[in-house]
């Protein structure tokens, strides 16, 4: 069994940075891809950013220039550094593990003044 831990999210004015983690614990044989998403109330939840683990990356268009993705591959850890945050940031962000699609619980950045 697989459990991946969420950490970092908070509350942050617009213009300000955060900086998620997740941890992948248990049963860990090899890992593929890790990534985050998200989901704001009363929307679907969407793709923000995807690694694998040779470290190319992906990342939704809204994202790039601001938001990067970067893990340990040692550690089994995937981080993603937030800056220049805007309102429309605000949901609960997920972090995702393949193979097996697991999913954490999340955690809640909200971006206000």
């Amino acid at each position: 069994q697989v459990q991946l831990v969420e950490s970092g999210g908070g509350l942050v004015q617009p213009g300000g940075s955060l900086r998620l983690s997740c941890t992948a614990l248990g049963n860990i044989f090899s890992i593929s891809v890790m990534g985050w998403y998200r989901q704001a109330p009363g929307k679907q939840r969407e793709l923000v950013a995807l690694i694998n683990s040779g470290g190319t990356t992906t990342y939704r268009d809204s994202m790039k220039g601001r938001f990067t993705i970067s893990r340990d591959n040692a550690k089994n850890m995937v981080y993603l550094q937030m800056n220049s945050l805007k309102p429309e940031d605000t949901a609960v962000y997920y972090c995702h593990l393949l193979p097996g699609g697991y999913w954490g619980k999340g955690t809640l950045v909200t971006v206000s003044s």
